[in-house]
């Protein structure tokens, strides 16, 4: 057991109590939090122990590089158009059944996301669901969180699964003598009863338990409660907007914005049009009621109050103007960012309407608005635009509508019968291609099976241990960039580079906890238990405890913070340190309770139209019957 040195002890205490409260409040991104722990671990070296080469030594942690290398491996499968088409056969297993929908959601995306990081398997399988709940008249609600719990649930069924098990992996080769990490499938039988359990769980306690909170019936104006904030007026002939350019006469009124023009039976999206307006022009203009009524006088234009705007008014209109809802990503740059500074309506003709935050729904000063990760905007944009979006990830368009060409559209129904699943969140940079003209399914890249090919034999390589993964990872890497399945522009985007700089700010905060006894001291709380429980129950109120902690913070914090301290109660215990290296690594895998806790939560909370309560009520039992039956499976498999 480390000697326990006091001083320092109560310094990395302090360090890790701020740590804490910064990332569950958020005051600052996690990755910003990160950073300043290296800073302070360094400036704090007497007490902590841990010098600049220590503090620094995250970013060079085999894991760290490994989990890069996933997420460039993962954005050469996206960039196939594989999981697109993918979206299509579902859509016609479906049949218009939302039970046979929930089946196709949770069957689909757990196994995916074993294989492939299950953040962008969220990130594209959302506006694939959301366009399968509208196919099967279901609410969007009913199906989005079971998307974010499966892929959940799918990270459990190999070490490449979520970057918590490759962290673990590197905490057994460190920790445990006699370990070189975890191998590719070693707790794969565990996982898949895991993935099996949750998914019974999702498709009948969970189905009854999760809010239709979006009325399968809603437009987006009515779910984002926009009715008193959009209007239509008519231009009279002594107004001084006759006459005025569409574009200089909106650009003259900054509290509203025009969004279409319509002019005897024909429409002309707004604001950016250089067209004259004409008397009779009837306009639809956004803005708060009293903003609308002051450009009725300014303007002298005719309020038409018995004409309500609704989403057929942007829908039916033969304009490129679309509604959509579109999720900001965490590694988006717009996080902390206005409205107004990230130029989406200057530069891409893209008008914010409304944004739900969480339970908050905001309407107004939206252009002073500072973006948040998770925020869902509703907005007015075009095709090329939300392609845009999608391909840089600045955003994840949820609506499968919006990524498509009025013409495209239609072709695609003659030719199909069905409306495409798109949004698959690839890099590609040509216009979106027309669907097979006989099968009607979206187009998938000729390096489909080499792409594919060069993640199995990654896979292959790493399981038979012919190389460590993170080389294997590494090369798999390489290889997709020189046979062209990946870019490097690609596969540099496709990092989440928060997450990364997240491990190398915590994994040197566990090894000060480490270095000065202060992991001993918890672990003392472990063989406290142990004097009054058997050790199958430790084990469960270890799972339970970190399960909790990773509801709060992200998995990765606390699998840094929890494992050394399971590790060492174990030792102490005189029990299989490996089976409470699982249990802490399977606990932070599997946080369902909150949508704070992991991301992919965090990505349908507002899609869905959750409330915080959502997440606890569906996702806490849950997350105890896993602990349950990961207790019993450690058990049963490894021993105590």
């Amino acid at each position: 057991m480390p000697l326990v040195e006091v001083p320092g002890v109560a310094v990395v205490f302090a360090l890790v109590g701020l740590a804490l409260i910064a990332f569950v409040t958020e005051v600052v991104p996690n990755d910003v939090t990160a950073i300043a722990i290296i800073a302070a671990l360094v400036v704090l070296e007497p007490w902590t122990g841990v010098g600049p080469r220590a503090a620094i030594s995250g970013f060079a942690n085999p894991a760290t590089v490994t989990i890069i290398a996933m997420y460039m491996l993962s954005a050469g499968i996206q960039e196939t158009g594989i999981i697109r088409r993918l979206g299509v056969l579902l859509a016609d297993f479906t049949g218009g059944d939302e039970f046979r929908a929930l089946v196709a959601t949770v069957g689909t995306t757990g196994p995916i996301a074993g294989v492939i990081n299950n953040t962008p398997v969220v990130a594209i399988f959302i506006p694939m669901i959301t366009d399968l709940a509208e196919r099967t008249n279901t609410s969007p609600s009913k199906l989005l969180l079971p998307l974010s719990y499966a892929a959940i649930l799918g990270g459990t069924l190999t070490l490449i699964g979520t970057a918590t098990n490759i962290l673990a992996s590197d905490f057994a080769r460190l920790l445990i003598d006699g370990r070189d990490g975890i191998g590719m499938f070693e707790f794969t039988g565990l996982g898949v009863v895991l993935l099996l359990v949750g998914s019974a769980y999702l498709l009948t306690v969970g189905r009854w338990l999760i809010p239709a909170r979006i009325p399968v019936d809603a437009d987006r104006v009515s779910e984002f409660d926009l009715s008193d904030h959009l209007a239509f007026v008519r231009v009279r002939s002594e107004s001084p907007a006759v006459g005025a350019p569409l574009d200089a006469f909106d650009a003259e009124h900054e509290d509203i914005r025009i969004l279409q023009l319509r002019r005897e039976g024909e429409a002309l999206a707004g604001p950016h049009a250089d067209v004259p307006i004409e008397s009779g022009d009837v306009l639809v203009v956004h803005g708060s009621l009293q903003a609308v009524n002051r450009f009725r006088e300014d303007a002298a234009v005719s309020h038409l109050v018995r004409e309500p705007v609704t989403a057929d008014t942007f829908e039916t209109a033969a304009t490129e103007g679309r509604l959509a809802r579109a999720l900001v990503p965490e590694r988006s740059s717009y996080v902390g960012e206005t409205v107004a500074e990230t130029g989406m309506d200057e530069y891409h003709r893209t008008t914010v309407l409304a944004i739900r935050r969480g339970s908050d729904l905001i309407r107004t000063d939206l252009r002073e608005r500072t973006l948040q990760p998770g925020d869902l905007l509703l907005v007015r944009t075009t095709p090329a635009s939300a392609r845009y979006f999608r391909d840089s990830g600045e955003l994840i368009i949820a609506d499968e509508r919006a990524l498509k060409d009025r013409d495209a559209e239609d072709a695609s129904a003659a030719t199909a019968g069905v409306r495409t699943a798109a949004g698959d969140g690839t890099a590609t940079r040509e216009p979106d291609a027309a669907d097979d003209a006989e099968t009607g399914l979206p187009p998938v890249s000729p390096k489909t099976p080499l792409a594919v090919g060069i993640l199995l034999a990654v896979v292959a390589v790493a399981a038979l241990d012919l190389l460590p993964i993170v080389i294997a990872a590494l090369g798999g890497v390489v290889a997709m960039v020189v046979t062209g399945c990946l870019t490097t522009a690609d596969a540099y985007d496709a990092v989440s580079w928060n997450v990364v700089f997240l491990l190398a700010g915590v994994i040197p905060l566990g090894l000060a906890l480490n270095a000065t006894g202060g992991a001993a001291l918890l672990a003392d709380l472990l063989v406290a238990l142990g004097g009054v429980l058997p050790l199958v129950a430790v084990l469960f109120v270890l799972y339970v405890a970190v399960g909790a902690l990773a509801s709060v913070i992200t998995p990765v914090a606390t699998i840094v913070l929890a494992i050394p301290v399971a590790v060492d109660g174990a030792a102490r215990l005189g029990a299989n340190e490996f089976a409470f290296l699982l249990a802490a690594m399977f606990a932070s895998a599997t946080s369902f309770a909150t949508p704070v806790g992991y991301q992919t939560n965090l990505m349908v909370y507002g899609p869905g139209g959750y409330e915080f309560a959502d997440f606890l009520r569906v996702g806490g039992p849950l997350q105890l019957l896993l602990a349950v039956v990961a207790t019993v499976g450690i058990t049963a498999i490894w021993g105590l």
